[in-house]
C-alpha cells in the first residue's frame, strides 16, 4: 500500500499525489490518471507497477480544478470527469506531470497512462524530456497530436472496439509514428484494463501489462 504526498508544481501550484514502492529503487513511473481522478483503480495500477520493483507516483491533476476527485464509471461520473478535464489546460497538466518525475528524483523515470491518462503518457514523450519510456494505454487525444516528435521510446494500446478511438485514429497514429510500438487487442473495448469496468478484459489486460512491464525492463534497466 502506498500513501498521500503533496507536490508543488513550477507555477506555485500544490496538489496531491499517491506514492507507492521505494524510494531506492532503480527506477521511477509517473502513473497517470483517467478523467475519473486517482481512484481505486489508479492507485491499485501504481500498487501493481510498486511491486514491479518500481518507485511510483500518480498525480492527482484534477486538483487545480476540484481537490480529492474520485469517481466511478457511471454516465454521470463520466459528465463530471469531462467536466473537470476541460477545466484545465495542457500547459498546467504538464506542470503536475513534471512536479511528479521531480518528485521521483534523478533515476530512470517511466509514463503510463490510461485513456486521458494515456494521451497525457504521450505528451509525457513529446512535450518533456523527463521520460526514457512512455507506455499510452487507449489515449483518444494521441491522433489528434500524432505528429509531435518524441524524445523517448514509446508504446501504444488500443482496443478494436474501442467506441472512442476508431481504427481510422490508429492507423493515423501509427503512420505517423512509425517506430512507436502500437497494438491493437481484437474485440477489446475502450478501458479494457480496468477491472473495475464492464469493459475489462481480463486476457487483453494481462497481455497488454506484460507488454508494459517488459518495455519498461528494456528501456529503464
Amino acid at each position: 500500500m502506498g500513501s498521500t504526498v503533496t507536490l508543488k508544481a513550477a507555477d506555485g501550484f500544490s496538489l496531491s499525489a499517491y506514492v507507492a514502492g521505494s524510494a531506492d529503487a532503480k527506477a521511477g513511473l509517473v502513473v497517470v490518471q483517467e478523467i475519473f481522478g486517482v481512484n481505486h483503480h489508479v492507485r491499485d495500477m501504481a500498487d501493481r507497477f510498486a511491486a514491479a520493483g518500481y518507485h511510483v507516483c500518480a498525480p492527482a491533476i484534477f486538483d487545480r480544478a476540484e481537490p480529492g476527485v474520485e469517481l466511478g464509471y457511471t454516465p454521470d461520473d463520466i459528465a463530471k470527469g469531462r467536466d473537470y478535464r476541460m477545466k484545465l489546460t495542457d500547459a498546467l497538466v504538464m506542470a503536475d506531470i513534471e512536479a511528479a518525475a521531480a518528485y521521483l528524483g534523478t533515476k530512470k523515470l517511466g509514463i503510463v497512462g490510461y485513456c486521458f491518462g494515456g494521451t497525457v503518457a504521450w505528451w509525457g514523450a513529446t512535450r518533456t524530456t523527463k521520460f526514457s519510456a512512455a507506455s499510452c494505454w487507449y489515449g483518444g487525444g494521441i491522433a489528434g497530436t500524432k505528429d509531435e516528435r518524441p524524445h523517448c521510446p514509446v508504446q501504444m494500446h488500443f482496443g478494436e472496439k474501442d467506441a472512442s478511438i476508431p481504427m481510422s485514429d490508429v492507423e493515423a497514429v501509427r503512420a505517423a509514428q512509425p517506430k512507436a510500438e502500437s497494438y491493437v487487442y481484437m474485440g477489446a473495448g475502450h478501458g479494457f484494463g480496468c477491472d473495475e469496468r464492464g469493459s475489462y478484459s481480463k486476457p487483453d489486460y494481462e497481455v497488454a501489462q506484460q507488454r508494459t512491464l517488459d518495455f519498461f525492463a528494456k528501456h529503464l534497466g
